[in-house]
């Protein structure tokens, strides 16, 4: 079994507290019994996350090895030059490493997603844009961190797709049922 679930800000990728945090969990949200997340994404990260009950489907989908895309569309602070988003195309120097290179665009059109509760923080004297980042490993909060390194901070993430399974029209708290045996 796969479903497609359109995790919204604030809640955790997981079904139960560990009791030291105080997000929302995947609980509230009526998935189907047995399932777990094959990979993460974060609290203050939107989008699409996958659950099965296949442990080799979730290794498939979340092993680096593997190559799979994930797609993310990143609200950045500033407006990106044409060397940032090269610096992203070539890989980034983090604490942790040298990331594996990027595709990076300006995303054409600027996405109009949902709102979301709360609003990101908006400063009037610089102007933000969204770019569209796909990456095939997954690091602990890379995404924000490699846009940070090259000098353009993430305001709002929000995953679009994870190899080939794409979040559609799914609205925050929504999921689907897709046919895992086509994998």
């Amino acid at each position: 079994m796969l479903v497609l679930f359109n995790k919204p800000y604030g809640v955790v990728s997981q079904f139960t507290s560990d009791g030291s945090n105080t997000h929302r969990t995947l609980a509230g949200f009526g998935l189907p019994a047995g399932v777990y997340a094959a990979g993460r994404l974060d609290h203050d990260s939107e989008g699409l996350l996958l659950l099965t009950d296949d442990g080799r489907l979730a290794a498939r989908i979340t092993q680096p090895a593997s190559g799979h895309w994930k797609t993310y569309l990143a609200q950045v602070e500033g407006t990106p030059a044409e060397e940032q988003l090269q610096a992203l195309r070539a890989g980034v120097r983090l604490k942790d490493g040298m990331t594996r290179p990027a595709r990076a665009t300006l995303a054409e059109p600027q996405p109009d997603f949902w709102p979301r509760n709360p609003p990101i923080r908006v400063r009037k004297s610089v102007p933000d844009c969204w770019i569209s980042l796909q990456i095939a490993e997954g690091r602990n909060r890379q995404v924000r961190r490699m846009t940070a390194a090259v000098g353009l901070p993430t305001l709002r993430l929000v995953r679009t797709q994870v190899w080939k399974w794409q979040l559609g029209d799914l609205a925050p708290g929504q999921w689907r049922l897709v046919d895992a045996a086509r994998t």
